[in-house]
């Protein structure tokens, strides 16, 4: 017989091909136990290393063993001695093999496909990255701004590396330095094998920055650094500690990522450090007016000391359309943003932030959607990390009605910025306006979970209002709001309307005669003008069914709702007001006129989100003007696909005309009632 099938015979005989088998299997089962379950239990990666360099080397090993030993009745025996071996066949190995490799298949696909809200550090990219707020040691603590601006430019610069995966400044600010950081667990939640952390000092025209660059998940350092500077030298720095960065972390910078890091924003220190204020202010997490405001003049004071600041003309044009698209849409807000972000392109022409900025005014001001997704694509190019930017795109997508395209998107947004309260609010709205209610109703829990902000908590409460047409929610809401907490008049809104919807009276005249508000925002929509209390007031008494009452207060804010018509002719949802005052007032014609004129500015064939809105609107003021005909079928239309809810009068689900008293008119139509009776659907599924 040939040699070679002699060894061959021979290793059959002894069992060398089932131990290679057998080993090969429980080999793959130990590394899927390993990979699994060490990080769970913070077990560091190295350890995971060592287990399979263990199994690597002990596979020679176990077949030399195979080859001169056998497993027997009678113990462990050298083969040669084993006379009764050929005769032996068992198959126990057999089953092992099988169930090893069944468990092993098993932890492979868990591993694999199953996600939650976590990442696992198999997943996480290496060159992902994290930076934590730098602690201010500056005696002055004035000085804290400062600190704050390091970081958020040192991440406009990392943000600008494509390699790079960077999580947005919103995200790290819970991090706070003084708070107690475990490096791991953040990294977990952030989705990043690296964080930042650091210190800044400053002492008048001195400035110390220190550094450190950690792998969060084995807790090694991997670089540091310390710098001191003047004041006019600290300019450059963050875009040195970017390249820094990027180095440590292997990533290759193109030329042209490396002369957009490692260009100066400005010459003028003092231009910088009031830029640096303005940032801190535009950057909150708030939705206030003064707080816009105090960014859009701080950016002013740095442009007349620097004209040619490029980032201020962008980062104030951001903060004008911003002012415009939630407070003051007049022709000289509009204008004037635009005038800056073009100054802004004149200047620095591949700008992304002045890119981004001039597609937020073709989105809010001009709603030239196509334009507005032209200047995003170039943002991006420059601003690969920016969370904004898709979110951007996810916000025309919205108003195009791509429903599932803007869902993408916001999810897009979220994983660049996973603790952003304001994104996964994005995704509760568009969830909403889509009637998805369990997934509106778990991302507003998400945003809870992220943020305090009674916002996050009121509109929560409502969805259970929209979806069940039950108040429970929200009440218990209303009851652990402190007394004097009242964010723009938000407590009051709610507590007022809830009192409405259960036809509490007295307890909605409380509601106004404890604020301290004259003018309360309107729904959490936003894009309304303010409410004067003389027209809640109103509204009180026409739900009650006194007219003759009612009157005088409508009367009262009639002036306010015209002005603001008048400042703003061209805003939907002001003339969408003034016709709904008008309605109640009983002026049937005006408030026609207004309410189609809201449509006409505002037309759902060209803002699926907005105009949706203004049907529902028109369709409050048919009901509430006695034309039954003309508001059932915009009600029915209203239910059977995408389109705005609000916390407000005129929003449109089966739990608002179940609840509102604004629908009373029309309650007793058999139309109205089979309309309640029909069971919803998913619009995007009819």
């Amino acid at each position: 017989m040939d040699a070679g099938w002699v060894f061959f015979a021979e290793l059959k005989r002894r069992n060398v091909y089932k131990v290679a088998v057998a080993y090969g299997v429980v080999a793959w089962l130990l590394i899927q136990i390993a990979t699994q379950t060490f990080p769970f239990f913070d077990i560091p990666n190295w350890a995971v290393r060592l287990v399979v360099l263990a199994i690597i080397i002990g596979f020679p090993i176990a077949l030399v063993i195979a080859w001169a030993f056998e497993l027997t009745p009678e113990g462990i025996k050298r083969t040669e001695d084993n006379s009764e071996a050929p005769k032996r066949r068992g198959r126990g190995w057999i089953y092992v093999v099988l169930v090893g490799a069944a468990l092993s298949i098993g932890l492979f696909f868990i591993g694999r496909y199953t996600t939650g809200t976590g990442t696992t550090t198999a997943r996480i990219p290496d060159k992902s990255i994290a930076v934590l707020p730098l602690e201010n040691l500056s005696d002055e603590k004035e000085n804290a701004f400062f600190a704050d601006g390091v970081q958020s430019e040192l991440l406009t610069n990392l943000a600008k590396i494509k390699q790079l995966k960077v999580i947005s400044r919103t995200s790290v600010m819970q991090y706070k330095s003084g708070i107690a950081r475990n490096l791991r667990q953040i990294a977990h939640d952030l989705g990043v094998s690296n964080v930042v952390e650091g210190s800044v000092r400053r002492a008048g025209n001195r400035v110390r920055v220190s550094v450190q660059l950690i792998d969060a998940l084995t807790d090694r350092h991997i670089w540091a650094e310390n710098y001191d500077r003047t004041l006019a030298d600290s300019i450059s720095l963050q875009g040195e500690l970017a390249t820094e960065i990027a180095s440590a972390l292997r990533a290759t910078l193109t030329p042209e990522e490396k002369a957009r890091v490692e260009s100066k924003p400005t010459e003028n220190a003092e231009a910088y450090l009031l830029f640096l204020r303005a940032r801190e202010s535009q950057d909150r997490l708030s939705i206030l007016l003064e707080d816009a405001q105090m960014a859009e003049q701080l950016y002013k004071q740095a442009i007349a000391l620097d004209p040619n600041f490029a980032m201020a003309h962008a980062r104030l044009a951001h903060t004008i359309a911003n002012i415009y698209h939630e407070f003051q849409p007049t022709k000289a807000r509009a204008t004037e943003a635009r005038n800056e972000a073009h100054e802004a392109l004149r200047l620095q022409p591949a700008l992304g932030e002045a890119h981004l900025a001039l597609g937020l005014c073709y989105l809010w001001i001009d709603a030239d959607y196509e334009r507005a997704l032209a200047e995003f694509e170039l943002a991006s190019r420059t601003m690969p990390n920016n969370a904004e930017i898709p979110g951007c795109v996810g916000a025309v997508r919205r108003r195009q009605g791509r429903w599932p395209e803007a869902l993408a998107k916001f999810e897009e947004a979220a994983a660049i910025d996973p603790r952003n309260e304001h994104t996964v609010a994005n995704l509760g709205d568009t969830y909403a306006h889509v009637r998805d209610w369990a997934a509106c109703a778990r991302s507003w829990d998400r945003a809870q979970t992220i943020s305090p902000a009674l916002i996050y908590k009121v509109v929560r409460g409502y969805v259970d209002i929209w979806w069940k047409g039950n108040t429970g929610l929200l009440k218990s809401v209303l009851a652990e709001v402190p007394a004097g907490v009242d964010p723009n008049g938000l407590a009051t809104l709610t507590r007022w309307d809830i009192a409405l919807l259960e036809r509490d009276f007295a307890a909605a005249e409380r509601a106004l005669a404890a604020s301290q508000f004259e003018l309360i925002s309107a729904g959490y929509s936003g894009g309304g003008p303010p409410l004067p209390k003389s027209y809640l007031r109103g509204c009180i008494e026409l739900a009650r069914g006194d007219a003759a009452r009612a009157q005088p207060f409508f009367e009262a804010a009639r002036a306010h709702f015209q002005a603001e018509v008048n400042a703003s002719p061209e805003n939907a949802f002001r003339h969408a007001y003034l016709g709904l005052l008008y309605a109640h007032m009983g002026e049937k014609d005006d408030a026609i006129r207004e309410g189609r004129r809201a449509c006409e500015l505002k037309p759902e064939s060209t803002d699926a989100l907005s105009g949706t809105l203004m049907t529902a609107f028109l369709a409050l003021i048919y009901a509430r003007v006695g034309e039954a005909d003309l508001a059932l079928p915009l009600i029915e239309h209203s239910l059977t696909r995408p389109g705005m809810v609000d916390n407000f009068e005129e929003s449109i689900t089966p739990g608002d005309l179940k609840l509102r008293w604004g629908w009373d008119p029309i309650r007793g139509d058999a139309r109205f009632q089979k309309l309640l009776a029909n069971p919803e659907q998913n619009p995007l599924q009819r």
